[in-house]
């Protein structure tokens, strides 16, 4: 009788194994879509962050002109009385 039992026992624990591999590839699966997603908005926030870079250094430079073109303040005289 321990002959047979042997056996089955062995054959469950592969097919145990052979289970959790399988949930192992699925999980894998998984991990890389999500994976992949998260590289795209990555990739789609950097793109935005450097396009927000750029456009305030523009706007920088904007105001920069108009205050070169602003002519000087004269400086605040006392009020004698």
């Amino acid at each position: 009788m321990a002959n047979n039992t042997t056996p089955m026992s062995h054959q469950s624990q592969i097919d145990q194994i052979a289970e959790r591999v399988e949930r192992l590839l699925l999980r894998h699966a998984e991990l890389q879509r999500t994976n992949a997603l998260l590289t795209q908005q990555v990739d789609a926030l950097t793109q935005e962050r450097d396009s927000l870079k750029s456009r305030l250094s523009a706007a920088r430079s904007r105001v920069d002109a108009l205050l070169d073109r602003l002519p000087e303040a004269e400086p605040a005289r006392k009020v004698s009385q």
